[in-house]
């Protein structure tokens, strides 16, 4: 028996340069809706070229499609997900508030499913006696601590002591905290996945960098150095911001930086489609669409999709 519970809004997904921006844009605008964007780095204000945001694309006046969760947090800062829960609701309210449809666009695979599956995360103060117990330990000793808690997927956790207490301190916080402060509403999405083949979406990928960089990502880059930032603080937003960093401090040859570069954004796209297939095998149904379809044909199956409003 199906499940015809209406959709509370639609998700549309891929990697990167698939067209997604493109599609949830005008199904935005067919649908009256608005986009909130679930992409990792897209809220940081003057890393435009470099994290895609395309602004154009939205439009401009009577046919400007709203947006929300980008250009929030200055570039420099570390944005996370339990920001990023917390401003997805507010912003998730509000539109629905205004009687408009939430259309969500990302390829930050982390902060899509902790929509989707309704993940909360809470702010965790600092446990200062916890700290004085874990701080005379080993890493191999907190690594084993950590392993109490919870699975290690995440190897960053335990890269470093000071990430191995800050992630048991977090653990023993969530341990202590009761259920109901940690819900999240679950929302019934239309989850839809632009299905891009594998030479198409690495040739994409390599003529959009090329046109990035004609559109002045190096400009980019060097103004954010040069207005304050550090090497290091670009360079751990990775990708575009962490090579064109190394190339203008002379770490690395122009030649060097576009190959390398390029070959980094090859695999990041390639760890994209992983996280969505295993989103599929945590129980997340994405109705993939072919990306060679022309744009108004997928605009139409989705709205279809979202009419029909069954869940399987």
């Amino acid at each position: 028996m199906l499940d015809c519970k209406k959709y509370d809004l639609i998700s549309i997904i891929g990697p990167t340069a698939s067209g997604k921006t493109a599609l949830a844009v005008e199904v935005a605008r067919a649908m009256k809706g608005e986009i909130l964007s679930a992409d990792s780095r897209q809220v940081y204000r003057g890393m435009d070229i470099g994290t895609g945001k395309d602004i154009a694309e939205y439009g401009s006046g009577g046919t400007r499609v709203p947006y929300h969760l980008i250009d929030i947090f200055d570039a420099g800062e570390k944005y996370n997900l339990f920001e990023f829960q917390r401003d997805f609701l507010a912003a998730y309210s509000d539109i629905v508030s205004r009687g408009a449809l939430p259309v969500m666009c990302g390829g930050s695979g982390l902060y899509v499913e902790s929509v989707l599956k309704g993940y909360r995360l809470i702010p965790v103060p600092e446990n200062c006696e916890l700290r004085a117990r874990l701080e005379g330990k080993s890493m191999e000793e907190l690594t084993t601590i950590l392993a109490t808690y919870k699975k290690l997927h995440n190897t960053t956790d335990v890269d470093t002591k000071k990430r191995a207490i800050r992630a048991i301190e977090i653990e023993e916080h969530y341990a202590r905290t009761p259920a109901h402060e940690r819900e999240f509403p679950l929302l019934n999405s239309l989850i839809v996945g632009v299905d891009v083949d594998r030479d198409v979406r690495r040739e994409r990928i390599s003529r959009r960098l090329r046109a990035r960089i004609d559109e002045g990502l190096v400009d980019e880059v060097r103004a954010l150095l040069e207005g304050g930032l550090s090497p290091e603080q670009l360079i751990y937003y990775g990708l575009e911001y962490k090579y064109v960093t190394l190339y203008l401090t002379g770490a690395l040859g122009l030649d060097d930086m576009i190959k390398n570069l390029e070959t980094a954004i090859h695999q990041f796209a390639k760890r994209q489609m992983t996280w969505f297939r295993g989103m599929e095998r945590r129980g997340l149904k994405i109705k993939w669409i072919d990306v060679s379809l022309p744009l108004q044909e997928r605009v139409g199956l989705i709205k279809d999709m979202y009419n029909g409003g069954c869940t399987s």
